[in-house]
């Protein structure tokens, strides 16, 4: 999730495909395939969704960083072993709310509310080391967790970012593998030149874009280097923000030039809000677009992993979760079949602290206290099973 400012340069954390009822599991090598919100500010083809990224430019792809290992056959994977369709977004790394909450009551929350997927964060090897011992314990009941690997831009140049993303990569996926790996979360409006729309090439930096890519190139190479059957998400944006995606599935950048490495992923993420209207017919300071359209000509299928009301809904509380119920979660289930939406995930279980980004959450964060948001997420599930 990011703030409501199109041109925003906070790089912040968000945080399947099917439906019915759905079981997990921790499996053995074998994989089953299938952050936060930003405000309003083509088509592409890819190779195989089984390619990893392209080396970097100016450097081989680096060794498996120190005390780990490139194989990992034996590590047990985080993997589905029924249908799904309904998520959820959580912190559970970070202080607040969710260390408030024991793991266990999230999980009788999230089993109350009859999800079945848990989109949460990390940044470093103790994230992942803390998450993997909540994504077992949820495994073991039906919840599957999966990972938004976070990194930051500040680095020289592609090239750098690279190196030190894929080593990242490495060291997180050799302490828990999972059936998915979403790499970045809302990278796009910290490389926008200004309020600009996001759906064109110019309306980003050529730097920035360049070091996001190759952070995102070098987190999917680290990933496959440990576990070559783990899907890819690619890291969700949101609004209109489409071009940044557009250039990474075509190989081009913002200065006009082509040639350059291809990303290549599996499950295409987006994130929708409140006050984003029509996602087929969102209209920005140029124009209205299709983005789900957009989206659906990379030919992957579609996760819209943050599904959210904003704290600035304009109405009361019931108001708002009516809202969500109908204009939100209802609009994107009536186009999902024709796009090929295949989770719908609600951002967030509780509310941030008052030193975050807000109170996004269909809770308090007291961990406990229901909103009536809480409540139609809930029926809308139970009403409309996948």
């Amino acid at each position: 999730m990011l703030p409501a400012l199109a041109a925003t340069v906070v790089l912040a954390a968000c945080g399947g495909g099917g439906g019915g009822d759905a079981g997990m599991s921790i499996t053995g090598s074998s994989q089953t395939s299938s952050a936060s919100p930003s405000s309003p500010s083509g088509s592409a083809t890819s190779a195989s969704p089984g390619e990893s990224a392209s080396a970097p430019q100016a450097a081989s792809s680096p060794a498996p960083a120190s005390g780990t290992t490139a194989t990992s056959a034996e590590m047990p994977v985080i993997a589905p072993s029924g249908s799904f369709f309904y998520g959820m977004n959580g912190h559970v790394t970070w202080v607040g709310p969710y260390t408030v909450s024991s793991p266990q009551q999230q999980l009788a929350q999230l089993k109350d509310l009859d999800v079945k997927l848990y989109r949460n964060d990390v940044g470093s090897v103790a994230d992942a080391v803390k998450l993997k011992e909540i994504a077992q314990m949820m495994a073991r009941s039906g919840v599957t967790v999966y990972p938004v690997i976070l990194q930051q831009l500040n680095f020289a140049d592609e090239n750098a970012a690279y190196q030190a993303s894929y080593t990242l990569a490495q060291q997180i996926v050799n302490v828990q593998r999972y059936a998915w790996y979403e790499v970045t979360n809302e990278l796009a409006p910290s490389c926008l030149v200004g309020w600009v729309d996001g759906v064109r090439s110019t309306d980003y930096r050529n730097d920035c874009f360049q070091i996001a890519r190759g952070v995102i190139r070098g987190l999917i190479a680290g990933i496959k280097s440990v576990d070559s059957q783990g899907k890819i998400i690619i890291g969700g944006n949101t609004w209109m923000h489409y071009g940044f995606d557009v250039m990474l599935a075509n190989g081009t950048q913002p200065d006009g030039t082509s040639g350059h490495p291809v990303v290549t992923w599996d499950i295409t993420a987006w994130h929708w809000y409140s006050e984003q209207g029509d996602i087929r017919n969102a209209c920005g300071g140029t124009g209205c677009y299709n983005v789900i359209g957009t989206l659906q000509s990379f030919g992957k299928p579609i996760w819209i992993n943050e599904v959210g009301m904003r704290p600035y809904f304009p109405g009361t509380p019931d108001q708002a979760a009516t809202y969500m119920a109908n204009n939100m979660m209802g609009a994107l289930l009536a186009i999902a079949p024709q796009y090929n939406i295949q989770s719908l995930q609600v951002y967030e279980l509780y509310d941030d602290p008052p030193t975050g980004q807000g109170p996004y959450g269909i809770m308090l964060n007291d961990g406990q206290t229901k909103k009536p948001v809480y409540t139609a997420v809930r029926n809308f599930v139970a009403t409309n099973p996948r």
